[in-house]
């Protein structure tokens, strides 16, 4: 059977749990166990990921597990909380004013858990205007299993693209490969974003890239505030949900 190697794309599917529990996965039956209330829409956007080995695309362990492994054959792998999510710190543990989160619109309670300016966090305890926040990532300290199966290598050039895109932007553009490099096309409010990522996109595939600013076409300007739009709805209701 054909083994991974280090830098080499494959297409994964996984299943990451923590006390026997599921935390995160991409197949769909098992997403089911994890939240039995998805959407069908939901479910039929979930995919096998796609990952380069040994690039840092997923936890310390779970990446160096993939190294040497063979495709179409099923692992499990556990991994201490050094190489999963990290140990717990106390530091991140903070008390901060009831207004930080009115201002936001969140009415905050006891064991709710959402994102808060970019950063996952857990209400420990609410008392009248202080309110007790944990910053840790909930799965930090817990030892962590993951069962997957590498399905496939990816060898086209195009695939090995998006799915870099797709991790480190997260988002994807238009591009031209030529024989020592690949030129992007993005908006002006996009380019330096994209150089960000310039020296890990040669590191990985060898060439070099080449930022092209565009105009963005009005059809896609109007896509863009419609997709706005829709996240903002979508975000607000899940908000609306956990105030329940």
């Amino acid at each position: 059977m054909e083994a991974t190697n280090k830098k080499d794309f494959v297409e994964l599917e996984f299943v990451g749990l923590a006390n026997s529990e599921i935390f995160d996965t991409n197949i769909k039956e098992r997403m089911k166990e994890l939240n039995p209330n998805i959407k069908e829409k939901e479910l039929a956007g979930l995919k096998p990921f796609v990952v380069c080995v040994g690039q840092e695309m997923l936890v310390k362990g779970f990446d160096e597990a993939l190294e040497g492994k063979e495709v179409g054959k099923q692992y499990k792998v556990e991994l201490p909380p050094g190489k999963a999510f990290g140990r717990r710190d106390p530091k991140l543990v903070k008390t901060m004013p009831l207004r930080v989160f009115t201002e936001k619109n969140i009415q905050p309670r006891s064991g709710m858990v959402f994102y808060l300016d970019n950063f996952l966090v857990r209400i420990i305890s609410v008392s009248g205007g202080r309110i007790s926040v944990d910053f840790n990532n909930p799965l930090a300290g817990k030892t962590i299993e993951y069962e997957f199966k590498i399905l496939k290598k990816i060898d086209k050039e195009e695939d090995k693209i998006n799915s870099l895109m797709g991790f480190f932007l997260k988002k994807r553009f238009k591009f031209d490969i030529e024989t020592s490099k690949i030129i992007i096309e993005a908006e002006k409010n996009f380019v330096k974003f994209i150089e960000m990522y310039k020296d890990k996109f040669k590191e990985i595939l060898g060439k070099e890239i080449e930022v092209k600013e565009v105009a963005v076409k009005l059809e896609e300007k109007k896509e863009r505030q419609a997709e706005k739009k829709k996240n903002e709805s979508e975000e607000s209701e899940k908000t609306e949900s956990e105030k329940k």
